[in-house]
């Protein structure tokens, strides 16, 4: 027993050593679900463009590697450093798991057509579904996510629908996830 504590406690340590500091933080992705480029890159400020003090598009974005099996894809957008608790952005699902990105300016709508075919449900601050850019108070700085789950069957829910909703529709089927988490100042 005595060589496996050993062997445990060097592991440990060469664990803690290999950390590296969070800026230099890569993107979460397991199962080879990753994001790949797009207007929003880990760690990197995300443009005035897509905030409440720009045109509030929505960012282009781009990922690979969903797993044999997905048979949906989901994207949420959170704010955790807002004042409230977290704040849900963007509510994107029934994406198609042959996409590998979303293009910048995704129309607001609980169902889109002519070729963008996803549905979309309301942020926390607006009733309509679709894109609610970043806004946080003045001069504060806050992280926002973007989480995509690769799913093993589809949430079957129709557009519209909350985060509270999809978050329940997609337990216990998430395949694969990647995150990204990308700041804004707001002037």
């Amino acid at each position: 027993m005595r060589p496996l504590v050993g062997v445990v406690i060097l592991l440990t340590l060469a664990s803690a050593a290999c950390g590296g500091d969070d800026d230099d933080a890569e993107p979460i992705a397991e199962n080879g679900l990753e994001f790949t480029g797009g207007d929003i890159a880990e760690g990197q400020p995300i443009a005035g463009v897509h905030t409440c003090d720009g045109t509030n598009v929505s960012p282009a974005l781009a990922w690979e590697g969903a797993p044999a099996g997905t048979a949906e894809l989901v994207l949420i957008m959170d704010d955790p450093d807002a004042p409230g608790g977290t704040f849900t952005h963007w509510v994107a699902y029934a994406i198609p798991p042959d996409y590998n990105g979303l293009d910048a300016g995704v129309p607001p709508g609980p169902a889109l057509s002519g070729g963008l075919t996803l549905r979309q449900g309301p942020s926390d601050g607006s009733d309509i579904p679709g894109y609610f850019g970043p806004c946080p108070p003045e001069g504060e700085t806050h992280g926002y996510v973007f989480s995509l789950y690769a799913l093993d069957e589809r949430t079957g829910l129709e557009g519209g629908a909350n985060v509270d909703d999809l978050r329940a529709a997609i337990e216990g089927h998430v395949i694969a996830e990647a995150t990204l988490t990308a700041p804004y100042t707001r002037p």
